[in-house]
């Protein structure tokens, strides 16, 4: 376990990609079926569910709905108030653990309904945006001849979910294990977030080594499994859950608002230091101009952009207080402690150390 270095950083062969944002302004939701079975789990933990779910602003008789939606923001906080009120810091990582694909309702039936173990993961991707919004899902070739099943939020609002990553990696997991066995494991396992302070955990969960601090978030494995025959292949189910599906999401786009996409790009690179502006247009396949043009239109600079995604994710960081500064520093691609500090105290007017001493005991 640890920080991997990013030998992954660039994909030589994408062999499927989808998202999908909210249309009309709405907030991004995702179907309450991935939130099959929480309230059941919560009480083994030990935790209260109505107050868990009265933080997160959810009624607990929409969980599991297959067709209903939640505010994509109010079901990861849901995880994040599960973890914090039942005192297990790994809830999501074993909630997704348990989690059977059946219980994703319409996309988790097509998806084991397909004939081959590739062709479920196709199925996955290609259908993600009708399950959940303002999120990417990719399935593509690793340069070091895995294959990976990449996954991330992209909204910008969305900055603490790690609860929500870990549990969603947990759920693909079941999936490709409901082809190959309880016992299989993958190459491989990335996270986005840091490094938590109950990390052993990570490697019993998924029987691999796990990775912290990297681009997005990944399942790798070897490609030569992806012929694999589903064992539970109904071609009839498949196509009713498809079109099911479509029709519930009928407003779904490949697109993302560019200014959301900058910030996840900027937020990838920090730990490389500082994001060149270059770097981020090349990624985002737009043209300079139109950055600008959206950035005027928001009131932004990019410099505004990069400073607001550093502070976003630094208040996040020093909640978790197994984190040294030194490490959030070098997250946020600060070279030096001391440049960090001085940009805490000018967002917050406290240090980073006062600030955490306050907010863990307030």
């Amino acid at each position: 376990m640890g920080n991997r270095p990013g030998k992954a950083d660039t994909m030589d062969v994408t062999l499927a990609e989808t998202g999908g944002r909210r249309s009309g302004g709405e907030a991004p939701g995702v179907l309450a079926s991935a939130a099959t079975g929480i309230g059941s789990y919560i009480e083994e933990c030990g935790g209260d569910v109505d107050r868990i779910f009265g933080n997160a602003h959810i009624l607990p008789d929409l969980a599991g709905s297959p067709t209903l939606k939640l505010r994509l923001s109010a079901f990861v906080e849901l995880f994040e108030e599960s973890a914090r009120l039942t005192g297990n810091d790994n809830f999501g990582l074993w909630f997704g653990n348990r989690f059977q694909p059946r219980d994703l309702g319409m996309w988790g039936y097509a998806a084991i309904s397909s004939p081959t173990l590739g062709s479920a993961l196709e199925c996955l991707v290609r259908l993600f945006r009708y399950h959940q919004e303002s999120s990417v899902m990719r399935f593509c070739a690793d340069p070091n001849g895995l294959v990976r099943l990449e996954y991330r939020i992209v909204a910008p609002q969305i900055v603490e979910r790690r609860q929500d990553a870990e549990l969603s990696l947990g759920m693909f997991l079941n999936v490709i294990r409901e082809c190959l066995g309880s016992r299989w494991s993958p190459e491989e396992v990335h996270f986005e977030h840091p490094k938590p302070a109950m990390a052993r955990e990570h490697e019993a969960a998924f029987g691999a080594p796990v990775y912290f601090s990297q681009p997005t978030n990944a399942l790798l494995f070897r490609p030569d499994l992806l012929a694999r025959a589903m064992p539970a292949h109904d071609p009839r189910l498949l196509a009713v859950m498809q079109t099911c599906l479509e029709r519930l999401g009928s407003e779904a786009t490949d697109e993302d608002i560019l200014l959301d996409r900058m910030r996840t790009a900027i937020r990838t690179r920090l730990p490389r230091g500082y994001p060149s502006f270059e770097d981020v247009a090349v990624e985002l396949r737009a043209p300079t101009a139109a950055i600008h043009q959206d950035l005027h239109a928001a009131g932004l600079t990019y410099k505004d952009m990069v400073e607001d995604v550093r502070r976003d994710l630094a208040l996040a960081y020093l909640k978790q207080r197994h984190l040294p500064f030194s490490e959030i520093a070098m997250l946020l691609g600060y070279s030096e402690l001391s440049a960090f500090s001085r940009a805490f105290r000018r967002w917050t007017g406290a240090s980073p150390r006062a600030y955490r001493v306050q907010m863990l005991n307030g």
